[in-house]
């Protein structure tokens, strides 16, 4: 039996731009059509300011290791820009392809779920691919329902496939209101 290898788990570098955008340069090229551009890609200082602002607004924004090298990311974004849901965040997770079903999605997906519960939001949302059963099987085990279910909304893999929007409350969810936000987030 082959040891599990040791991930950690740490806040995003500025020296981790490059491995994430190669990740997330992999996911989103995997099935699409290969006339996909670089231009169409973000870049490494668009990627860069994306995750400063993210860091700065206190979001959390981590990515996961082995042996120092960075093989997972994952982040958070505010649900919708409205006031009304700045307690609900969307949550985003890239893994390195060849560290899939190691437990980087695991650990990576726990981390963002303590983070924001402490951070004091009280709903993440996640969108995943209808097709992607480990996905569904990982957010199912850590309390995800699925909400809703969006036929055909993105064209990949060379066919038309579904999103399943999923959710779970953090802390005490909608069992009591939220404490008063402080004047300097107002």
């Amino acid at each position: 039996m082959q040891k599990e290898p040791t991930i950690s788990i740490r806040p995003t570098r500025d020296t981790d731009v490059e491995a994430m955008l190669s990740i997330y340069r992999h996911h989103i090229r995997r099935g699409v059509e290969d006339d996909v551009e670089d231009a169409d890609t973000p870049q490494p200082d668009d990627f860069a300011d994306r995750r400063k602002n993210l860091r700065n607004r206190r979001y959390p924004h981590i990515v996961a290791t082995i042996d120092g090298q960075v093989v997972g990311y994952a982040y958070v974004v505010l649900f919708r820009k409205r006031p009304a849901y700045r307690y609900t965040v969307k949550h985003s997770i890239y893994v390195h392809h060849a560290h899939l079903g190691q437990g980087v999605g695991r650990q990576l997906l726990k981390e963002l779920i303590d983070s924001c519960a402490a951070a004091g939001f009280r709903q993440m949302i996640g969108y995943i691919d209808g097709d992607n059963a480990a996905s569904l099987g990982l957010h199912a085990k850590f309390g995800f329902e699925r909400v809703g279910h969006l036929p055909g909304v993105a064209y990949r893999y060379g066919r038309w496939s579904d999103s399943v929007m999923v959710q779970r409350s953090l802390g005490a969810g909608i069992t009591a209101p939220p404490p008063p936000m402080p004047l300097s987030r107002r």
